[in-house]
């Protein structure tokens, strides 16, 4: 999407090149799951007729309900100046609703995390298992790892280049997927009966304990979360022409794996997938190949949606700060190291703990009925806030509530087997934010705001005090005030009452983050001109923050426009820049020893603390130049440790 091209416009276009990015980027999870979807239904179950039509109906119907209606009908409509996902929406109606929807908008992003940590396992070990058709016993788990391995190592050079096989390769498979469907089906077109509702009732009425199934037969909808984070890059129309394709040949998939069974009533399967054996022997090779490549774009197209998330949860303020860059030139590309090989090395440890597919999908599918359950929470809001008659949002949230909590209650079976992995990591996950939402909130809470006019004069003396050897040509301040009426008092105590600080023109700097993704405005306040000026960057919460860089440009401006005159420095004729050197400095605490707080709050504290450990320093996430920094550290006093009585000793 171009800067030139409105949302609206953006999402309205319908065009071949969108429609194969679409198929590419964001179907890749959904489109591989007739490996092992089946597969999990009849593992160490007896085929029969009743449970493998009612199998197919429940497919149909979960992907109609939670993927059309849900994701492709509704869900779409939310965009957030053209983006979509769960903290987007979020950002999109917490206007109008309060802040408190931004827990369960870090509960469905925490556990959408978290099954970014076992889909891409599930989905490469699912297609590199069809070699034990070939060879009953190779072992899988290395190929597997090393699959992994240089997926996760590719993604520090970005897929500008690979990204552009990923439609026509995707295109591939679903027409391939299809094609096998309708062969088998030719043996039992009857199969397609299956369509009616009935088939499933039957299945759940009558077949003792098959309300349990639906744990498995939920694995068909995984990956339906990817159709609106994705609106972003593929446009609203697009993903909705493409999905009716897209669709189609799933149906098929399902429905030529159905017909095979109903085939091989009264056995079990010998743990390779339906889909594997309705592959004729000729082309088996080449059908591994190709479901291995939709595997790894699948892969891939997660990766890419949790690196998305996490840069969002860091703009929302939700997320410790990491290192974010961007290797590629395709819009909304990035790439946060720490979050690549954290996710690399959980993928393994998946890979080692369960060994097979099959038991993987004891872990999988659980988180995400959470996520799905937390996006229908927030989608109700939203139908609210663009004023749906209420009779329509209670039946619509309704319906998908009901669904979701029977899908939950399936899944419930799925914790002992193995589910509770991924509900212990995506809770891990929801407790990092919480941690760092609050620290953040008591931290800021706690910082003195003092007005800037009781300063000038004293800041002005400084400036043109000639006896105390200048620091910078421009002194700059990263602070959290939004007005340039107040700033920190330990800024101000940073300039006057360490090493009093001289400099000709003192700037403090305000990074506002918007509700909307991609916006990029500044305003300037001039306190008093010549020496003390006040920046507000507003950036879109997807925007990279380089504020040395957009600092700078906004400065040349100032001085072209004559609102800063820098011609009477003496230093300006050594120096070929007409604004001079710049230093940054930010001020960062630490916890005080001076604290005396209880339990919880000391806990809640240090946990903060730590986090802040393990992410980026604040200069290096609002992009600045590490020769231009200095960082001040200064104590934190949460709850304030009571006098002693120290007794004198003569």
């Amino acid at each position: 999407m171009s800067a030139s091209t409105s949302p609206a416009v953006f999402h309205k276009k319908i065009t071949g090149a969108g429609i194969l990015i679409a198929t590419g980027i964001v179907f890749g999870d959904i489109g591989t799951s007739p490996l092992y979807t089946l597969n999990a239904v009849f593992h160490d179950r007896v085929i029969t007729e009743d449970v493998a039509l009612g199998a197919l109906s429940a497919i149909f119907w979960t992907l109609f309900f939670q993927t059309t209606l849900k994701y492709v009908i509704i869900t779409l409509q939310a965009d957030n100046n053209g983006e979509g996902g769960i903290f987007s929406l979020y950002a999109l109606i917490r206007r109008f609703w309060g802040k408190w929807l931004l827990i369960p908008a870090m509960a469905g992003g925490a556990f959408l995390m978290a099954d970014g940590i076992i889909t891409p396992p599930i989905s490469v070990a699912s297609a590199i298992e069809g070699l034990q058709k070939i060879n009953p016993e190779i072992n899988t788990v290395p190929i597997v790892i090393v699959i992994l391995i240089l997926l996760f190592a590719f993604q520090q050079f970005g897929t500008d280049k690979i990204g552009k096989i990923f439609g026509p390769v995707m295109v591939v498979w679903f027409t391939f997927i299809g094609v096998l469907g309708v062969m088998s089906l030719s043996h039992a077109p009857s199969v397609l009966k299956a369509l009616n509702p009935y088939y499933a009732y039957v299945m759940l009425k009558e077949v003792p304990g098959s309300f349990w199934l639906l744990g498995s037969i939920f694995l068909c909808t995984t990956g339906a979360e990817a159709l609106y984070s994705d609106m972003g890059h593929c446009g609203r129309n697009n993903i909705r022409i493409s999905w009716i394709y897209v669709k189609i040949m799933l149906i098929l998939s399902y429905a030529g794996q159905t017909a095979w069974l109903l085939q091989h009533t009264g056995q079990e399967l010998d743990g390779i997938s339906p889909f594997y054996h309705i592959v004729p022997e000729a082309i088996y090779l080449p059908a591994l190949g190709i479901a291995t490549l939709a595997t790894i774009i699948a892969s891939q197209a997660l990766i890419s949606g949790c690196f998305t998330l996490v840069n969002e949860a860091i703009r929302l303020d939700i997320w410790p700060r990491h290192r974010v860059l961007f290797p590629g030139h395709i819009k909304g590309q990035l790439y946060i190291p720490f979050l690549n090989w954290l996710l690399m090395a959980g993928c393994i440890g998946m890979v080692l703990h369960f060994r097979e597919s099959t038991k993987m999908e004891a872990a999988f599918g659980l988180s995400v009925t959470l996520t799905m359950l937390m996006s229908t929470v927030l989608i109700n809001f939203y139908l609210y806030t663009k004023r749906v008659p209420a009779v329509w949002v209670v039946l619509v949230t309704g319906l998908f509530v009901v669904i979701e909590l029977s899908f939950l209650a399936a899944n419930m079976q799925k914790i002992k087997e193995g589910g509770y992995i991924t509900l212990i990591i995506g809770s891990i996950l929801f407790f990092i934010m919480y941690v760092w939402r609050k620290g953040r909130r008591i931290t800021s809470g706690l910082k003195k705001m003092v007005p800037i006019e009781d300063y000038i004069p004293l800041l002005k003396r400084l400036s043109m005090d000639e006896k105390i050897t200048k620091y910078a040509t421009n002194l700059v301040y990263l602070t959290s005030s939004g007005t340039s009426r107040k700033i920190e008092k330990t800024a101000i105590d940073s300039i006057l009452s360490k090493s009093p600080k001289r400099a000709d023109i003192y700037w403090f700097v305000h990074v506002n983050v918007l509700d909307e993704p991609y916006a990029m405005r500044y305003r300037v306040d001039t306190i008093v001109k010549d020496d003390i000026y006040f920046i507000e960057f507003n950036l879109g919460f997807r925007i990279e923050p380089r504020i040395d860089y957009y600092f700078r440009q906004v400065v040349s401006e100032l001085v072209k426009t004559g609102e800063v005159d820098v011609s009477d420095r003496s230093e300006q004729l050594y120096q070929e820049s007409k604004i001079g050197d710049f230093r940054f400095l930010v001020m960062e605490s630490f916890l005080s020893y001076e604290n005396d707080m209880p339990f919880w709050k000391n806990f809640l504290m240090k946990s903060y603390y730590n986090l802040k450990y393990l992410g980026v320093k604040e200069s290096i996430n609002f992009g600045l130049d590490p020769s231009n920094v200095t960082i001040e550290k200064y104590p934190m006093v949460v709850n304030a440790v009571q006098p002693q009585p120290l007794e004198r000793q003569k």
